[in-house]
């Protein structure tokens, strides 16, 4: 059996796409939702504590939504290639600005988070983060899991069928 628990943190964030072929290219924003699916650490994936849980979800919120809040919450996320934005950003002040080494789209964004970020945040707690979902709108997704190597898939509300793997 596993035992898995999730918190979803909500935060609202600029960006922009460098080279996006659409309206994307513009700096633009969206009110984000992100699910982090956590699990214990170890060889017992359904281990919990004494009071019978994976982690206390207002320790996963303190950490999970601390992080978020400093780092990407009302900022700009921008590609560390774009130094057209990096410097309009620049030129405003007071501005918030997080550099990614890829363009911030949902998918990159949920990788970072999974790949970067939890396992320094989770891993003093004894538990690991197996599965991002990070909603860029109520009808858009990214989801990257841990299980088997970094899978991302692009989900439409609208449209049951998975668009094709990013990698």
């Amino acid at each position: 059996m596993n035992i898995t628990v999730m918190r979803r943190i909500r935060f609202c964030a600029g960006h922009r796409l460098l080279g996006h072929e659409g309206k994307c290219a513009n700096f633009h924003g969206h009110s984000y939702a992100v699910d982090f699916y956590v699990t214990p650490l170890g060889e017992d994936p359904s281990h919990v504590d004494d009071v019978g849980r994976v982690i206390d979800f207002a320790e996963l919120k303190s950490r999970l939504k601390g992080w978020i809040d400093e780092h990407w919450d009302h900022g700009f996320l921008l590609s560390r290639d774009d130094e057209n934005g990096i410097a309009a950003m620049q030129a405003v002040e007071p501005s918030k600005l997080f550099l990614l080494s890829s363009n911030p789209t949902a998918e990159n964004m949920a990788r970072y988070l999974l790949e970067k970020v939890c396992p320094e945040l989770l891993a003093p707690c004894g538990v690991e983060a197996v599965r991002i979902d990070l909603w860029e709108s109520e009808e858009t997704c990214a989801i990257v899991t841990a299980r088997s190597g970094v899978e991302t898939h692009r989900f439409l509300k609208t449209n049951a069928s998975l668009s094709d793997s990013i990698s």
